[in-house]
């Protein structure tokens, strides 16, 4: 007997595609075998066509993200698309996961995927403090004070470039980033989101903080000159440690009186000299970051580490090993929104069946997962903190 493709078989495929991690070939088999007359063009169609009311609660769950979350961790990966090399870049936190893929990573991208789509551009305090912060001439941003202040979409934004002027690839890359932040804030983001990252250049807006496990690894991946060299690192590794334990501690439990002990013990670790250029340029590299390091002190409810996004990623990156890359838009959009959803549902305690089965019968019986993240962050309001954002 041959099955109907109804709701139930509809969420069948869904949740075997993404959930168990089926590949298309595989699936397709297996429903043959199940006697279900269906053709390869078909079940790529349900996996790919008229997902719009998915991709909509996955923009919805950023927005909600990123307004009700006191930090956010993220990272990417490579991701490859129609044959070429791409990136996945994660954001996400105990609350949400959220994934985009896109041709490059850069500062302005991830900035772009913050701000997805449509994308706002704003001229304001923000916008001016990152363009001072980035050194950007005082002759372009006496241009852009000029006139209109706000710009929805893109090509709105570079007809406004393009109409005062500004073609210098710095400045325009400069600017857009400033007026991508700008827009973020108008959004209701808060300027003092934490963004918790492994310390690549891109993710650094905002407030910074900087995983303490990226900072040791190179130490980590040091093999010994001779028995000195292996003493010297075994020596480091050991006090730093031993303040990542105290760090740990005063996170689980503040107390105003610990933050310049700490503070302190910091500067003697960073401070060292050993003899060694591999050591000492370890150390050197935690001395400039002293501020996203030592984050936590100010900001106690951010990770020490960035395990929690690393373990988001890993998940699509089991994706790309047993699929490979993308052919097509629709098919890389829907790898994105569906881990997305089926990861913020895990954290905010829904069955991904469950979801679908509602959404894709149209019941609404299941609120929708940016309204249950809202809930549950207000359970736990915020702290009010102050903190410096990152330059």
């Amino acid at each position: 007997m041959q099955l109907a493709l109804g709701a139930g078989l509809i969420t069948y495929i869904l949740d075997q595609y993404h959930q168990a991690q089926v590949t298309e070939p595989l699936l397709l088999e297996q429903l043959w075998e199940y006697g279900v007359d269906i053709s390869s063009g078909q079940l790529h169609r349900i996996l790919t066509e008229n997902k719009d009311l998915f991709h909509q609660e996955k923009a919805e769950v950023l927005a909600a993200g990123l307004e009700e979350s006191r930090y956010i961790g993220t990272d990417d990966t490579g991701a490859r698309h129609q044959g070429k090399n791409g990136y996945c870049t994660a954001i996400g936190n105990d609350l949400f996961s959220y994934f985009e893929s896109s041709d490059r990573k850069s500062r302005l991208n991830f900035l772009h995927v913050l701000q997805g789509s449509p994308r706002d551009y704003v001229i304001n305090e923000t916008a001016f403090a990152y363009w001072e912060r980035q050194q950007l001439s005082a002759a372009v941003v006496g241009k852009l004070t000029q006139g209109p202040q706000e710009f929805a979409g893109e090509p709105a934004w570079q007809a406004r470039l393009a109409a005062l002027a500004i073609t210098d690839e710095r400045h325009v890359r400069i600017a857009s980033e400033g007026a991508l932040l700008g827009g973020l804030i108008a959004r209701g983001v808060s300027p003092e989101l934490v963004v918790l990252s492994d310390g690549a250049p891109q993710f650094v807006v905002l407030v910074h903080a900087a995983c303490w496990i990226h900072a040791e690894r190179p130490l980590a991946k040091l093999i010994p000159h001779n028995e000195e060299h292996r003493a010297a690192i075994e020596k480091i590794r050991h006090e730093l440690w031993e303040l990542y334990r105290d760090l740990k501690a005063y996170r689980a439990q503040p107390e105003e009186a610990e933050r310049p002990v700490l503070a302190a013990r910091f500067d003697a670790l960073v401070e060292q000299r050993t003899g060694y250029p591999s050591i000492d340029g370890v150390l050197k590299e935690m001395r400039d970051h002293k501020a996203d390091l030592l984050r936590v002190l100010e900001r106690p409810e951010v990770p020490l580490h960035n395990n929690g996004i690393e373990s988001d990623i890993r998940e699509y990156v089991k994706r790309r090993k047993i699929s490979g890359g993308t052919r097509n838009e629709a098919g890389r959009r829907c790898r994105d929104t569906f881990a997305s959803l089926k990861k913020t549902c895990r954290k905010l305690g829904v069955r991904f069946w469950d979801y679908l089965q509602d959404r894709v019968r149209g019941l609404g019986t299941l609120p929708r997962l940016a309204d249950l993240l809202r809930r549950q962050a207000r359970q736990d309001p915020a702290p009010q903190v102050q903190a410096v954002p990152a330059s």
